[in-house]
């Protein structure tokens, strides 16, 4: 029978498979194919540009080969010689027992050993996600409900103020309550450690409430050099059984901590809810928002200062008094701001 030169390629190819995954390539011709295979195993392979490979939970080596092979991480043609080759390396590499889900980040040119010995260490690309300090709890569940590479509805049960604002990282097909637990668990640890650690002598008797004044403290100011300053007042005026009188905890009993959209009404400064602190003497019941630790810890060791009151100053930062005196001088310096600012606008 005549052998076509088309044909001779195609044998050649399949019976290398064969040599190769029989295991019979004898000592004669060890030299030539394991030259060969190295060759093959280690050649640049296709991609011109790096490329996302998602591992998912339960997949196998024939599900990635076949991923591959769409994809165009490897080489493909009638024989898909490179495809058998990728399983052969990955029997040989024991891959399906460290196969680990996630995102593989290939390289342009990456070969066939480059792929499975990636995909063996289990370096899976990591994404991230930021909580900022101050967002309430529901306001982070939108977060990541609106992340679509976490996956699950959120079933985690959490209290307000339960969540430490961070950037967390993850691996696309993760659950959202994943996430969420390590951000309360963060949250717990970061808790325990600074209140081992807090000033003797607070007006503060359990954890539960130094996390609700450092909610109103972080709600309070942006800025991190002021946190102790506007911790410390607030805790002199609990001293003092003085109301805090703090408007962002009348905005969360007037919207759950949702933004208000326009400056606080009068009668909204009277109105009688559960977090008004210009009603209520001492703390509401519960956070108005998730703090981070740097409130937290301002809050469980204040600076020592006699200020007892405080009001922006139009820089984006406040200005503080000791006396009700001196604040009347401070709030009408800021009312003179707004009205120019107004008149301008």
């Amino acid at each position: 029978m005549t052998v076509k030169r088309g044909q001779r390629g195609g044998i050649l190819a399949r019976a290398l498979i064969v040599l190769l995954i029989l295991g019979l390539i004898g000592a004669g011709i060890v030299g030539y194919g394991a030259y060969e295979l190295k060759k093959r195993l280690t050649a640049e392979g296709p991609l011109e540009e790096t490329q996302i490979l998602w591992v998912q939970r339960g997949d196998t080596v024939n599900d990635i080969a076949e991923r591959l092979s769409t994809e165009g991480a490897v080489a493909t043609g009638e024989q898909d010689l490179d495809i058998q080759l990728f399983k052969l390396a990955a029997r040989l590499e024991e891959l399906a027992p460290a196969l680990k889900a996630g995102e593989y980040e290939l390289p342009p040119g990456a070969s066939i050993m480059d792929i499975v010995r990636l995909l063996k260490e289990g370096k899976a690309l990591l994404r991230f996600v930021t909580i900022p300090e101050g967002l309430t709890t529901a306001m982070i569940f939108r977060r990541l409900e609106a992340e679509e590479l976490l996956t699950g509805e959120i079933s985690f049960e959490v209290r307000e103020g339960d969540l430490l604002p961070e950037t967390y990282s993850f691996q696309r097909g993760d659950t959202r309550d994943s996430v969420l637990k390590r951000m309360k668990d963060a949250h717990d640890d970061v808790l325990a450690a600074l209140w081992e650690g807090r000033h003797a002598d607070l007006p503060i008797k359990t954890a539960d409430e130094a996390v609700i004044l450092a909610s109103i403290v972080e709600k309070e100011t942006g800025i991190a050099d002021e946190r102790p300053r506007v911790a410390a007042v607030f805790v002199n005026r609990l001293r003092r059984g003085m109301r805090l009188q703090s408007d962002p905890t009348i905005i969360y009993g007037l919207t759950g901590g949702e933004p208000l959209g326009r400056g606080i009404r009068r009668s909204e400064l009277r109105k009688e809810t559960p977090y008004n602190t210009y009603i209520i003497r001492g703390l509401p019941p519960t956070p108005i928002a998730n703090p981070g630790r740097d409130a937290l810890a301002a809050v469980l060791n204040p600076v020592e200062t006699n200020e007892l009151y405080f009001v922006a100053d139009g820089t984006g930062g406040h200005a503080f008094a000791t006396s009700l005196a001196e604040h009347n001088r401070n709030v009408a310096k800021w009312r003179q701001i707004e009205r120019t600012r107004n008149a301008i606008n």
